[in-house]
């Protein structure tokens, strides 16, 4: 990733001492950096590509446009690059959005400095960031909505199923690794699997299309 084995970050939040305050605590780390910070989408892109962030964290509502919109552009330029929307608002619906462009997770405005510095070191490494609440809420929204197409066929083997099932419930590979019982080079080889059948850019994406097609059994998510 980047030299150093930091962890590069872009920032983008209008309201400048929010960013300011987020770019602070990451330069604070020794295994990541804030390259820049913007207030626009056009801020955004302009740093972006000067900077070639490895992960970017974007509020959704910026004066110009809108912040999931604008890293799906930017993931058509970088298809590494690691997305994580913070908001003041989480829902099904923005989930579901940031899934689909392959986004790694979604923070609450509210959320603690740790707790937006351990979602970006997830994001760094491939892992998702989100509330286990919003994954029933999906779940429960899943199960309740009809398809509008069949479901494509996807074989998963009995421990990618365990797996999955502890991926929607917002667990990491180290701590499924201990619930399973078995290594965190194993855990991370079935997500590997599991995101290449499920044809999923991120974790989330992984999670939300299994919700969607039924492969997440209800006791799963809710253990």
């Amino acid at each position: 990733m980047a030299e150093l084995s930091q962890i590069r970050i872009l920032v983008v939040d209008d309201h400048r001492a929010v960013a300011e305050s987020i770019a602070m605590a990451v330069d604070l780390q020794p295994d990541m950096r804030c390259v820049g910070i913007a207030a626009t989408v056009a801020e955004a892109r302009a740093v972006f590509l000067t900077a070639h962030p490895d992960v970017l964290l974007t509020d959704v509502r910026l004066p110009d446009g809108d912040g999931v919109e604008a890293s799906r552009s930017l993931l058509e330029l970088d298809p590494e690059l690691r997305i994580v929307v913070l908001t003041a608002y989480t829902d099904v619906e923005l989930v579901a959005r940031v899934a689909s462009i392959g986004g790694c997770g979604i923070l609450p405005k509210e959320s603690s400095i740790s707790s937006v510095l351990g979602a970006l070191r997830r994001a760094g490494e491939g892992a998702m960031s989100v509330e286990g609440g919003v994954l029933s809420a999906l779940l429960e929204d899943a199960q309740g909505a009809r398809p509008a197409v069949s479901a494509p066929t996807v074989s998963l083997t009995e421990r990618e199923t365990e797996v999955l099932g502890c991926l929607s419930q917002g667990l990491d590979p180290q701590t499924i690794a201990r619930r399973l019982g078995i290594s965190v080079h194993t855990c991370r080889g079935h997500v590997k699997s599991i995101l290449g059948k499920l044809e999923a850019h991120s974790q989330l994406e992984a999670v939300v299309k299994a919700m969607r097609w039924g492969l997440v059994p209800d006791t799963e998510a809710r253990r």
